[in-house]
């Protein structure tokens, strides 16, 4: 504001300059006094008009002034309270997006931790699986916990003996038919891992035929150690302990399948021996529920044959009641005669002077020598 009205200053300045220039040429060319004089008092009134006018645009400077003073305060805080909002707004987008950020970086702590878990149990399976006798454990533990959760707690026995000095590992106690049948763990690791792991056909040939072999190995032994005649079901389970080796058997070595069928020996992965086991315990529930009824049913006639006892009984004693109910009508009766007697005894009337007759002359006979009827 300050430099506009410099500005109008300075143009009035150099409107008065312009004004004596002219003055001063007017008199160099010999003008007279009496022109001078009103040269003079018309500069002097363009002076005051133009001082008037410095005035009157002052003031309106000033106003216009004031006015964009206002106006650019009213913008400035407006525009203050928009950064405010939008700085307010951003700092907690800012403040959410850090707190969303904190919480996915602790999931992924916690999943990178799960992962490290996990990793140590795959080499702790691992370093299981790549030993025989360990991998025999792990499989006796995984058919332990598949036969506990699925089968009620007296119906199997875990390492029972069978025939001479052999053991189970698992003996499930059904009814007859078939009877006591054994479950066997086996796992054919290595064979399988060379089949997967074999890059050509002269491999692949080798992987599988030592595949077959450890399996018919398998079968036999199980054929020959847990189908003991007389003591046990004609028929045994192979328990393998991987849904992946099970699946690659009957896909590949329908064969190897088939003799192990003919030889009474059936192989079983945790999916199948789990819907085995229900079946499994859905009969063994059906027949304990017909011997309860056979038991039921035997006490039922049992039961049957007392009632008709107790109803002998009954009309037995009914029969002593109505005989007991006529000897107690015929006692009444004869009480009932014994007391008419006497009534009649205890009315006769003696004279004077008479003879006063014999009870046998009145009666006829003593009354105690007669039969009551």
């Amino acid at each position: 504001m300050n430099t506009i009205l410099l500005i109008a200053i300075l143009i009035g300045v150099l409107g008065v300059g312009v004004l004596l220039a002219a003055l001063y040429l007017s008199s160099r060319k010999n003008t007279s006094s009496t022109e001078a004089s009103e040269m003079a008092i018309r500069l002097s009134q363009m002076t005051e008009a133009q001082a008037a006018q410095q005035a009157q645009l002052a003031q309106t400077l000033q106003a216009q002034e004031r006015a964009l003073a206002k106006s650019v305060d009213e913008r400035l805080q407006l525009l203050t309270g928009k950064i405010d909002a939008t700085l307010e707004k951003s700092t907690k987008n800012q403040k959410t997006s850090l707190d969303e950020l904190k919480e996915r970086l602790v999931r992924i702590d916690t999943a990178q931790k799960n992962l490290t878990d996990l990793s140590s149990q795959v080499v702790g399976l691992q370093d299981i699986l790549s030993n025989k006798q360990a991998r025999g454990a792990f499989g006796e533990v995984q058919l332990q916990d598949l036969v506990e959760s699925a089968m009620p707690p007296n119906t199997y026995t875990f390492q029972a003996p069978i025939g001479d000095g052999k053991r189970a590992d698992c003996l499930l106690d059904l009814p007859n038919p078939p009877g006591p049948m054994v479950v066997d763990a086996k796992f054919p690791l290595e064979a399988w891992r060379a089949l997967q792991g074999a890059k050509s056909e002269t491999e692949k040939k080798e992987a599988e035929r030592a595949f077959r072999r450890d399996v018919a190995v398998h079968v036999k032994a199980i054929s020959e150690k847990y189908i003991v005649p007389g003591e046990t079901a004609d028929a045994a389970l192979m328990f393998l302990p991987s849904e992946a080796v099970y699946a690659e058997l009957h896909a590949n070595f329908g064969d190897s399948v088939d003799a192990a069928h003919r030889a009474k020996v059936f192989i079983v992965s945790p999916t199948t021996l789990w819907a085995l086991l229900n079946t499994m315990r859905a009969v063994m529930k059906d027949v304990r529920m017909k011997e309860a009824a056979s038991i039921i049913q035997t006490e039922v006639l049992t039961m049957l044959e007392d009632v008709d006892r107790l109803d002998k009984r009954v009309d037995h004693l009914e029969k002593h009641f109505q005989l007991a109910e006529k000897d107690i009508k015929d006692i009444r009766t004869s009480a009932n005669k014994v007391k008419n007697r006497g009534d009649k005894i205890h009315d006769i009337q003696l004279d004077d002077g008479t003879e006063t007759p014999s009870v046998e002359d009145t009666l006829g006979e003593p009354p105690l020598l007669r039969s009551v009827e």
